[in-house]
């Protein structure tokens, strides 16, 4: 998952860049208007509003006359309400007022995306994602064009880390996903993980990234 970060602080971009890393994210980093909008295609742009070669309002409305179903998040210190309603006409699907919380943030990043996976799925309920191929609605899989038979559970597994793909996901998000509790614990996360990788006969699609999570690897 790509994320453009539009920042012209640096030391505010290092943090962010850290932990946006650190969730399995690729980032690649704009200061200025001129490189927001030279910029790779992206699947998220974390955009602040005050840039030294102009307004990141012009931006998001560029950014979204190319892309319409690209995913924008203001982050800005602009809080007035006039502001946060511009930015929002303007383009922006989420608005975020600096000092902003580094959790919140990571937290308004994963329900957008989770948002947006889902009304794309909706719109195709089979998706490809690496050597894998998911229906959706007959609750199927192939790898490499192998189908492969999961349990209920072991679908749901794939299906929650196939809806963002490289972005990890911890043990409790999983559980949440699946379960719909966190009081099954970590142990029946993992010996359910352990089993969908040797269905899958791909132990590197699955990635245990320790202390954190899982997720789908298929770079």
């Amino acid at each position: 998952m790509r994320i453009l970060l539009v920042e012209d602080d640096f030391r505010v971009a290092a943090a962010m860049i850290s932990m946006l890393q650190r969730g399995g994210y690729r980032i690649e980093h704009a200061a200025t208007v001129a490189a927001a909008l030279s910029a790779a295609p992206c699947d998220l742009v974390l955009l602040d509003l005050n840039l030294p070669d102009g307004d990141g309002v012009d931006v998001c409305r560029a950014l979204r006359a190319r892309d319409p179903d690209l995913c924008i998040i203001a982050v800005t210190a602009r809080g007035e309400e006039r502001d946060r309603v511009v930015g929002l006409r303007m383009g922006a699907d989420d608005y975020v007022v600096k000092p902003f919380s580094m959790a919140e943030l990571q937290a308004r990043i994963e329900a957008l995306l989770r948002r947006t996976t889902r009304t794309r799925r909706s719109a195709a309920e089979t998706v490809e994602v690496g050597p894998l191929r998911i229906d959706y609605a007959a609750r199927t899989v192939q790898v490499d064009g192998r189908a492969v038979t999961l349990t209920r559970k072991e679908f749901d597994i794939l299906a929650s880390l196939a809806r963002q793909p490289g972005v990890v996901l911890s043990g409790e998000r999983l559980l949440l996903d699946v379960w719909q509790t966190t009081w099954s614990g970590k142990h029946t996360l993992q010996v359910h993980v352990g089993s969908l990788r040797a269905k899958l006969g791909r132990a590197d699609l699955v990635q245990n990234v320790r202390g954190v999570g899982y997720r789908l690897c298929v770079d």
